[in-house]
């Protein structure tokens, strides 16, 4: 996939540049052309949605209903992750049976957070973007993964 900087294109999987200038309007389009092309992926060995912490999501009572929230507290552990995230395999031990709240789908997105369905793959990137950063940080291995396969 090609990522845009400035005036320049360039191959993300390796790092270098791939056309050193470009005119104003096709870098709009190849920026726009490039956003319509990715498309939300969950990463194997991530987990960083499993970091559930309370304190980092101040607003899930405007999302989730009494029971969700409930359900939600319930399953965050001591430190703050998912007593179903296996830290040892980085898999959810429920994941076939992971409640609402767990799942990345276009219509669950819609209801939830009232993303139209069209805007769902980009709400969904960014989301797990912030996400994988403000877990594992801006240079981790779990943040360049996740780079390299959805962007």
């Amino acid at each position: 996939m090609f990522g845009t900087k400035s005036n320049k294109i360039y191959d993300t999987r390796k790092g270098r540049l791939f056309i050193q200038k470009i005119s104003p309007f096709l870098l709009s389009f190849v920026t726009f052309f490039s956003c319509l092309m990715s498309k939300w992926l969950c990463i194997e060995n991530c987990g960083a949605c499993c970091n559930l912490d309370p304190r980092d999501r101040p607003d899930l009572a405007d999302y989730l209903s009494k029971s969700e929230l409930d359900l939600y507290l319930s399953m965050v552990g001591e430190d703050g992750w998912c007593i179903n995230y296996n830290k040892e395999s980085r898999k959810c031990q429920i994941y076939e049976n992971r409640p609402r709240f767990c799942r990345v789908k276009p219509d669950i997105f819609q209801e939830m957070y009232e993303i139209p369905l069209e805007e769902f793959e980009e709400f969904a990137i960014d989301c797990c973007h912030q996400q994988i950063e403000g877990v594992y940080g801006e240079e981790s291995e779990e943040i360049n993964n996740y780079r390299t396969q959805v962007t």
